[in-house]
C-alpha cells in the first residue's frame, strides 16, 4: 500500500489530482490517500509540518498547496504571497526529506520565467532575466521551491521533482471579481453582463498580450505522468540540475480572442472593449513543452471546449450557493 499525501487538496489543482488518484484507487491500485485541511495543518508552521510528516510517514508527497491569485491580488498583497509560499515550500520539502519520503512532486508556475524570455519559454530560461514586476514576489517563492528540490536532490540524493504549469483553469477555480486569474475573472464578468442584459463589457488592458491555458484535468494527468516516471527518465530529461519540467498545451491566444471565447460560452452578445490604461503584464507567455511531449504526454482538452465545460461547472456551483 502506497501512502500519498496531497497538500492543497481543496485547491483547483490539488482537487483534480486527488480525483485522479481516487479513480486509480477505485480501479484497484494499492493507494492510501492522506489529506489535511488548513485548519488541521498549517503548512506555514514548521513544527506542525515536521510532526505531521513524522507521524504519517507518506511514501509520496504532492505539493499543490500555495497562495495564488491574479495580477491585482499579487500587486496588492506581495508580502503575503512571498512569505506564505516560501514557508510552505521550505517546510514541506524539508520535512519530507527528514521523514524519508521516497518521492515528492511540487507544482510551480510559468511566472518563474523572465518577463521577456524568448518564446516559447524553455526550462533553461530560468534565471536569465528580470521577472514581471506585478507578480515577482510569488515568482521568487516558486523559484525557491525549484531550487529547494534541486538542492535536496544534489546533497541528499532525494527524488524531488517539479512541474511548471502554464495558466490553469477549470472546475474549482477562483471566480472572485478582484483576486482571480484572467480567465475566471472574465467568465464571471461576462456571465453577470449577459444575465443583466448589458450592452458592453470592458476588459482590462489592450487585449494584445498572448496567453496559454491548460485545463486542470490535463494538469492533473500530466502531474501524475511525471510523478510515475522512473527516476532515470526524470533525471535524463532535467539535466544537468535535476530541475523542472514545463507543462502546457503548446498553444496560446490573445486576451481579445480569449474574451470572445468566454463571451460565446456565457451567451454575452454585446460589445467587448479594452481599457488600455490598465496593465497588460507580460506581453507573451507560451511554454516550450517539447521535453514532456518527447516523453509521451500531450494536452487533450481544447481551450474552447474546456471553457464551455468550466462555465457549466460555474453555473452549477452558483446554483448550489443560492
Amino acid at each position: 500500500m502506497t501512502r500519498i499525501y496531497v497538500a492543497g487538496h481543496r485547491g483547483m489543482v490539488g482537487g483534480a489530482i486527488l480525483r485522479r488518484l481516487g479513480a486509480r484507487r477505485a480501479a484497484g491500485a494499492p493507494i492510501e490517500l492522506v489529506t489535511r485541511t488548513h485548519a488541521e495543518l498549517d503548512l506555514t508552521e514548521q513544527g506542525a509540518v515536521r510532526a505531521f510528516m513524522d507521524e504519517v510517514r507518506p511514501e509520496i508527497v504532492i505539493l499543490a498547496a500555495a497562495r495564488v491569485g491574479g495580477i491585482h491580488a499579487n500587486d496588492t498583497y506581495p508580502a503575503d504571497f512571498i512569505h506564505e509560499n516560501l514557508m510552505i515550500a521550505a517546510n514541506v520539502i524539508d520535512a519530507a526529506h527528514r521523514a524519508g519520503v521516497a518521492r515528492l512532486l511540487q507544482l510551480g508556475s510559468s511566472c518563474i520565467y523572465p518577463k521577456f524570455a524568448p518564446q516559447p519559454m524553455a526550462e533553461d530560461a530560468l534565471l536569465t532575466g528580470t521577472l514581471e514586476p506585478t507578480n515577482e514576489p510569488y515568482a521568487i517563492a516558486k523559484i525557491a521551491a525549484i531550487k529547494l528540490c534541486e538542492s535536496y536532490n544534489r546533497q541528499h540524493g532525494t527524488d524531488f521533482r517539479s512541474v511548471m504549469p502554464t495558466n490553469l483553469y477549470g472546475p474549482g477555480d477562483n471566480f472572485h471579481p478582484e483576486n482571480s486569474h484572467v480567465l475566471p475573472a472574465l467568465m464571471r464578468r461576462f456571465h453577470e453582463a449577459a444575465r443583466a442584459g448589458r450592452e458592453e463589457v470592458v476588459v482590462w488592458g489592450s487585449g494584445r498580450p498572448r496567453r496559454e491555458f491548460l485545463h486542470v484535468d490535463d494538469m492533473a494527468e500530466a502531474s501524475l505522468f511525471v510523478l510515475d516516471l522512473p527516476r532515470e527518465a526524470y533525471a535524463a530529461n532535467t539535466r544537468p540540475m535535476l530541475s523542472h519540467i514545463n507543462v502546457g498545451s503548446g498553444n496560446d491566444v490573445t486576451i481579445a480572442e480569449l474574451a470572445a471565447m468566454v463571451a460565446r460560452a456565457t451567451g454575452f452578445a454585446g460589445r467587448i472593449t479594452f481599457d488600455a490604461s490598465k496593465p497588460d503584464g507580460t506581453p507573451r507567455k507560451l511554454m516550450d513543452v517539447s521535453r514532456l511531449a518527447a516523453m509521451g504526454w500531450r494536452a487533450q482538452i481544447p481551450l474552447e471546449r474546456g471553457i464551455a465545460g468550466t462555465y457549466r461547472w460555474f453555473l452549477d456551483a452558483q446554483g448550489a450557493r443560492m
